[in-house]
């Protein structure tokens, strides 16, 4: 006979956070969010933590390089996509880990050949007013110039004139070799009033340009995510499919944690690719599981290997699961089992394995939620991919400006491996995910710092000011229907932003 749950599945909407007491030093500028991303053993430290506690999912729509870059700055970790080739995968890894913070990579270049018009067209694309002038037109040619917005005069000058005749030519330019440090070319740029200092090669090619303006934003990016050498750190996706080859391309590109990607993780599948894995790489290789909804999964992952295991099925807001197969369970609930297990198994063992939520985060209070319920970090898809840093496109429909998102089920995606049961179609046989639209949402900077100052705040609510300490004295309420209708504005005129009332 089938085993009936007693209790219905909820939602992290379904619950509400009561205040605790705290203190004058309980203040968000107190809050630390470091969090582990790896297991460890009781005393000792986790081989990787994170600085906040968010993830990007292993979306097409979410996570590339540029996402990877971005996430990184703010002290989060990408998981770079793995539905497709494992060169370019690896490749998306090796720009994370080559990137180094304040040498940008010019993407504004021109010949000195070409024009005026052809400096305006280049603006108008990138948005940069910055223009290296290059003997090849390309990044790395060699440096003959450069072009700002003080060189030329739109109402002055002819459009066809050449860039040769108004570019500051390099004869007259400050630059310095390849090889300086961050902190050696800013005191260049200060010593010298620049805006713009290029790095060149010793043949003279232009290796990167480090901007004035950067300074102020490095300083301000603290809570950087960084590897010994000081690099950014990335994750990337594996399959069960093809992670002989897969793993180590991305290991040898230099990925600092892996995670497979299926929808339903407790299979023996997993456990045999965590098995390949720690029999090649021993603990040395960083690779997280999943995904599971209840205290059985999470053991047989955690007992296979996984350093950390994914928590959640059918949450996702481009997820169909549950329609499709009838299989999931409610967010908030899964969590709650699923920690509840990870704590009997740490006193057990003495081994932590980290737990990430991964779905069903409609709100940003539910990020907090997630956290205090017991996940260690979550994996946001939907959230990331409304930012100007998400690799989909941005279009306009109904006079908004949206980002395309699109489950990895879809058959936009074709991401069969990633529901694969060991079948030989290899190929979707239906639908698990949908193709949309999400609102654009801007710069990722711009929207994730208030995003951690709401968390920080909420954990001040709660009397806490570490993930663990609001882990420990969270008090969690479930709420009916008319609570969360009276937790909203409601019986009063809202006004829209013509001022006019609306009911």
């Amino acid at each position: 006979m089938a085993y009936y749950y007693p209790e219905p599945c909820r939602t992290f909407n379904e619950y509400l956070l009561i205040p605790n007491y705290s203190s004058t030093d309980c203040v968000p500028s107190n809050v630390s969010l470091r969090t582990p991303l790896t297991r460890f053993r009781k005393g000792e430290k986790p081989a990787v933590s994170l600085n906040i506690p968010l993830v990007s999912a292993i979306m097409q729509a979410v996570s590339d390089d540029g996402m990877a870059i971005a996430l990184a700055k703010e002290g989060g970790l990408s998981f770079i996509y793995v539905s497709q080739a494992i060169e370019k995968q690896a490749a998306m890894v090796k720009r994370v880990k080559d990137y180094k913070a304040g040498f940008v990579m010019s993407d504004s270049n021109l010949r000195p050949d070409q024009t005026l018009a052809d400096i305006l067209a280049l603006k108008e694309k990138t948005g940069h007013s910055t223009v290296a002038v290059t003997d090849d037109g390309t990044q790395h040619g060699h440096l003959i110039g450069i072009v700002t917005g003080r060189d030329y005069r739109v109402t002055r000058m002819d459009a066809a004139t050449p860039i040769r005749d108004f570019m500051t030519p390099v004869a007259k330019i400050v630059f310095a070799p390849e090889g300086t440090s961050l902190k050696e070319a800013n005191n260049v740029i200060w010593d010298h009033k620049l805006n713009t200092l290029p790095i060149l090669s010793a043949d003279g090619r232009l290796i990167a340009l480090v901007f004035r303006k950067d300074y102020t934003s490095n300083k301000e990016n603290s809570l950087e995510l960084t590897d010994a050498c000081k690099r950014y750190m990335v994750g990337a996706g594996i399959n069960t499919r093809d992670y002989t080859e897969r793993v180590p391309a991305l290991v040898e590109a230099g990925a600092d944690a892996l995670c497979i990607d299926s929808s339903e993780g407790f299979s023996e599948w997993q456990k045999i690719t965590l098995g390949w894995i720690r029999d090649r790489y021993g603990e040395s290789v960083k690779v997280g599981a999943g995904n599971v909804v209840d205290k059985d999964g999470f053991l047989f992952l955690a007992g296979a290997g996984a350093d950390f295991v994914k928590v959640g099925i059918g949450g996702g807001s481009i997820c169909i699961t549950r329609e499709a197969k009838g299989i999931g369970r409610g967010q908030a609930t899964a969590v709650i089992e699923v920690a509840a297990a990870r704590e009997e198994y740490f006193r057990k063992t003495g081994i932590y394995v980290p737990i990430c939520s991964d779905g069903g985060i409609v709100n940003e209070n539910h990020i907090t939620m997630a956290l205090a319920m017991g996940a260690d970090f979550c994996m946001l898809g939907r959230y990331f991919a409304r930012f100007d840093e998400s690799p989909s496109n941005k279009v306009m429909v109904g006079g908004s400006y949206m980002k395309e998102y699109w489950g990895e089920g879809s058959h936009r995606a074709r991401n069969w491996q990633r529901y694969d049961l060991g079948g030989e179609n290899m190929r979707l046989s239906f639908e698990e995910g949908v193709d949309s639209y999400v609102p654009y949402a801007g710069s990722l900077h711009e929207n994730i710092g208030p995003a951690m100052h709401k968390v920080r705040a909420t954990m001040c609510n709660c009397g806490a000011v570490t993930i663990a300490e609001l882990q420990s004295k969270a008090r969690i309420t479930a709420v009916s229907p008319m609570s969360l209708t009276e937790g909203g504005a409601h019986d009063v005129y809202l006004k829209d932003n013509t001022g006019i009332p609306i009911k």
